[in-house]
């Protein structure tokens, strides 16, 4: 399954990559491909963020190092090579300052990133949070009826 998530990943990588580089061999402004762009930066956030949680997983420090190891290297040495050709290509065949651009472009687009998933894991421990304690109270609540129904009918009451 990781294997072929690194696979997908890399997919998306490349043809994001073929779109912008295209885009910018035929002298298109950056900006029309904002979304492959937005593409190649996510595929290489996921795989990085992938190998850090791997390498900071107690399960990877009991098995040992993963036969993926490689190819995750691999994958992200791919990238970044393409990464530099992208960044030649913006630099000669692009408008003064495509390249200063396409790269404070990213930066953001990195930082939005890793803002939107800081969001989404602080909701998803809120609803962790209140599943819990909605939890605790039903429980409460069933535990209470529970022992009045036994004391009722301990009295006779019942």
């Amino acid at each position: 399954s990781r294997g072929r998530d690194m696979i997908a990943e890399l997919a998306a990588f490349n043809a994001a990559f073929g779109v912008v580089k295209t885009a910018i061999t035929h002298g298109r402004d950056i900006a029309s491909c904002a979304k492959s762009i937005g593409d190649m930066i996510g595929a290489q956030e996921s795989l990085r963020a992938r190998g850090e949680k791997k390498k900071n997983s107690i399960w990877y420090s009991l098995a040992g190092k993963d036969t993926n190891d490689f190819e995750e290297f691999m994958a992200l040495e791919q990238i970044r090579e393409q990464r530099k050709e992208l960044l030649q290509a913006l630099q000669l065949l692009g408008r003064p300052g495509l390249k200063d651009d396409y790269l404070r472009f990213e930066a953001e687009a990195r930082r939005q990133r890793r803002t939107d998933a800081a969001e989404a894991e602080a909701r998803a421990t809120k609803m962790v949070e209140w599943g819990v304690g909605t939890l605790a109270v039903l429980t409460a609540i069933c535990l209470m009826g529970y022992g009045l129904f036994i004391l009722g009918r301990s009295q006779g009451k019942w």
